[in-house]
């Protein structure tokens, strides 16, 4: 009824605005998602306090149903997940002079401003991961460093991406996972996961997150991608490793009052959205099918583990990436993000819980359409 109010109360211009979004196909990031009305119900409802001095109930709620379905000690609620990143290197390099082993394709090396450099005073030291997504054991092991040779940074942290964005929503099995949070406490470093979308990867692999994760000593987990609340992470780990991280949100700027008002449609997403995971991925598998039928270009030979899907147009396409991309959006209405690795002649899209059977197969439709044009 709310809804419908409102509505009827639009102009002419904003109803045609409202009707075109519902029309369009927006494929671009799993982070366009709107809240849904019972999770906005949520928010309106949720218990407040000032979380800065611990008395938000609603976050202390999530933090502790977070941790315990990760099967860790502690959680720590922060508004993105770039700055959970950025607090998880900051609270494991707790002291100058380190550095941490990232994948050169990862979030943390590619997409986070340099924070870890910039922010934290951390140098990088970036691995090539293979297609899998996986760095070689052996590469790793070339480039820890202890804190006995005056030419480098000691070797503080390994940092993975679960599921790794940039080669494809690849999902790292347990056995991966497992294998580098051994090989990281053989060695005296920590070892962190990039999980923004990590209940994709276990999903993906009919494993829970927290079995993925065991041997892993803190994860950093996205509220608003797939799992569709409008902002929010989380770090787990054990009860020092959030104490540092807390101090570290504080100089990130990340402290918040009343979040339980975000925290609450978190907490919602969390309890709610995880198991639908499987209805994007298997509606990105779709699209990768049909498309690599139709000629284009997948890596991976067209495998897709989750809910991103890379393509290139097909070989004898007379138009460039640019034309397609606009032409897709001005008379498909289907939006996309293009300009990504091999040149720079991928396309990547997201599959999300705004994306339905019937948008999959507009979308799906819409692409193949308009490559055969040219």
């Amino acid at each position: 009824p709310v809804c419908r109010r409102l509505i009827h109360r639009l102009g002419p211009t904003n109803k045609r605005r409202l009707c075109a979004r519902s029309m369009s196909i927006d494929l671009r990031s799993d982070t366009v998602t709107l809240p849904t009305a019972e999770m906005l119900k949520t928010s309106m409802e949720a218990s407040l306090g000032d979380d800065v001095m611990g008395e938000d109930k609603t976050v202390l709620e999530l933090q502790e149903h977070m941790a315990d379905l990760m099967g860790k000690e502690a959680a720590l609620f922060v508004p993105t997940g770039t700055m959970a990143n950025v607090a998880a290197i900051l609270s494991h390099c707790h002291t100058r002079a380190s550095e941490i082993v990232v994948g050169s394709t990862s979030h943390i090396a590619l997409w986070e401003g340099g924070g870890a450099a910039n922010l934290g005073g951390v140098h990088t030291r970036q691995i090539i991961e293979d297609e899998d997504a996986r760095m070689d054991p052996n590469d790793i092991l070339d480039n820890i460093f202890p804190d006995t040779d005056d030419h480098c940074a000691k070797t503080t942290l390994l940092c993975l991406e679960n599921t790794q964005n940039m080669l494809g929503g690849v999902a790292l099995p347990p056995s991966y996972m497992s294998e580098m949070g051994k090989l990281a406490k053989e060695h005296q470093i920590k070892s962190h996961i990039d999980g923004a979308r990590i209940f994709n990867a276990a999903i993906a692999q009919d494993v829970s997150a927290k079995e993925l994760c065991q041997d892993i000593d803190s994860i950093s987990i996205c509220f608003s991608k797939g799992l569709g609340a409008p902002v929010g992470s989380v770090l787990v780990g054990d009860s020092e490793f959030i104490r540092l991280a807390k101090r570290a949100r504080k100089r990130l700027g990340g402290g918040m009052r009343q979040a339980g008002v975000i925290a609450s449609m978190c907490l919602f997403a969390a309890q709610h959205n995880i198991d639908r995971l499987a209805d994007d991925h298997r509606r990105a598998k779709m699209i990768a099918s049909e498309l690599q039928n139709a000629g284009f270009v997948l890596p991976r030979n067209g495998q897709v583990d989750t809910n991103i899907v890379y393509f290139g147009l097909p070989e004898d396409a007379d138009i460039s990436k640019e034309e397609f991309q606009l032409k897709l959006e001005t008379e498909f209405q289907i939006q996309l993000t293009g300009g990504y690795s091999k040149g720079g002649e991928l396309f990547r899209l997201v599959t999300h819980m705004g994306i339905d059977d019937e948008k999959t197969e507009r979308a799906t439709d819409g692409i193949v359409q308009l490559a055969k044009k040219f």
